[in-house]
């Protein structure tokens, strides 16, 4: 008789433990990627969102100002098994509550905005084949977070390699010709190796000299961007590839790195036309001068040390200036400093046109810039390396298993993610 009165019941509570699991599978249909504190790895969910992007062909909502610029997509077990073993902090939401984070974002008086990331982009790093004693910024964090990218240098670039690709990275590279004006190295292997591979590049295509081959290199990325490319630099490609094209034409290079003396009067011949950020900027052609113009602001004209080094991110309006928004996601609004062969550019040399995205008020210089070029775009970010203040050549890698929330690298993440955004047009 007992067992007769407990099958009944057994009867009815199966059906309702079925509808209560089916009922929290459907409520539970998106996974928000939070990127405010709340975040264990920041750098790695940059990854995780390519890694869907790449592999699913899914479409994800890059939540501008939301928490951080969290990220929110479909839900799915593998996304989520995925994060979990990347160590990627994420949230399951009903499409309820997703519904409601998106009414909150569209509100008109809030400065929040909802981007669709829709496809993602081909990845180039401009890098030499041989090995040099510093390590990259970029390639460092597309590492760690698991993000695929090719090596190109100057023959995939001078064999039009580059329209295969969405994005561009130049990190560590003197477009001037002049090996990073490295010449206290001169008897250095991996100068020499430098020297050696860049002579044999520029007589392989009948240049005269390496600074008449790094120009063409530069003009063909130039011509990358016009058409509608991505150009991310750091360090000093930023100022050399500017000055590069500027100086089309006139020799600023000294006589130990091409044969001949610099112009005299080079400075004077200088086109700011054809540069893409600075304008009335002078070079600095001497021997031991590492600086390559006066674009990057000098340590005596900053005034100041590590410990009081820092810069400010701008905050754009979501809604109305999406791009720069993208480009300035953070946990931290305050960054710290670090320093590089280009450090830091000088307010007054930048062009009226550029957004200036980040900025040291007191030393009246900007750490981090962008603006249009044709049909593309370019983002210029000053240092050398986010969480390594003053990196000196010869110096082991950073290891970013000791930064995962590194708000520096983070720009450098937020540019990677920028060309798979569904294009909005810029209000400002």
């Amino acid at each position: 008789m007992k067992l007769q009165r407990i099958k009944p019941v057994i009867r009815l509570y199966i059906p309702l433990v079925i509808f209560l699991i089916g009922s929290l599978n459907a409520m539970a249909n998106r996974l928000l990627i939070p990127m405010d504190a709340s975040q264990k790895n920041h750098l790695k969910a940059y990854g995780i969102s390519f890694w869907i992007l790449k592999n699913y062909e899914m479409e994800m909502d890059w939540l501008l100002n939301y928490r951080g610029g969290s990220f929110m997509v479909a839900y799915n077990q593998q996304f989520a098994s995925e994060m979990t073993v990347r160590g990627v902090s994420y949230e399951v939401i009903s499409d309820a509550a997703a519904g409601q984070i998106l009414n909150q974002i569209a509100a008109p008086d809030v400065n929040m905005d909802a981007v669709k990331l829709q496809k993602a982009p081909r990845i180039a790093v401009y890098s030499p084949k041989s090995k040099l004693p510093w390590d990259d910024a970029v390639t460092l964090v597309l590492t760690y977070a698991e993000i695929p990218y090719d090596v190109v240098y100057d023959d995939e670039v001078l064999n039009n390699k580059l329209p295969e690709y969405d994005w561009l990275h130049l990190h560590h590279e003197d477009f001037t010709g002049q090996f990073g004006k490295f010449f206290q190295y001169k008897d250095y292997p991996w100068y020499r190796e430098q020297k050696k591979e860049a002579e044999e590049t520029a007589n392989k295509y009948q240049f005269n000299t390496v600074p008449q081959m790094k120009l063409a290199v530069a003009k063909r990325i130039a011509g990358f961007v016009t058409g509608g490319g991505y150009m991310f630099a750091m360090c000093n490609a930023t100022d050399t590839f500017d000055i590069a094209l500027a100086a089309d034409g006139v020799d600023i290079v000294d006589a130990m790195y091409d044969g001949t003396p610099a112009d005299p009067a080079a400075n004077a011949k200088l086109n700011y036309d054809n540069s893409f950020a600075f304008r009335d900027f002078k070079t600095i052609p001497y021997q031991y001068e590492i600086e390559f113009s006066d674009i990057d602001n000098q340590p005596e004209e900053r005034g100041m040390i590590e410990s009081n080094d820092f810069f400010s991110l701008f905050q754009f309006s979501a809604k109305w200036d999406p791009v720069p928004s993208m480009l300035t996601q953070n946990h931290q609004t305050i960054i710290k400093g670090f320093l590089g062969q280009t450090t830091a550019f000088k307010n007054k040399l930048i062009k009226p046109e550029v957004i200036i995205l980040a900025e040291n008020k007191n030393a009246n210089e900007a750490r981090y810039i962008h603006s249009t070029h044709g049909k593309g775009f370019f983002t210029f970010y000053g240092g050398h390396d986010p969480e390594d203040y003053q990196h000196r050549v010869g110096e082991e890698p950073t290891d970013l298993n000791l930064h995962p929330n590194s708000a520096g690298y983070r720009l450098i993440l937020n540019n990677i993610l920028f060309p798979a955004a569904k294009k909005k047009k810029l209000k400002t």
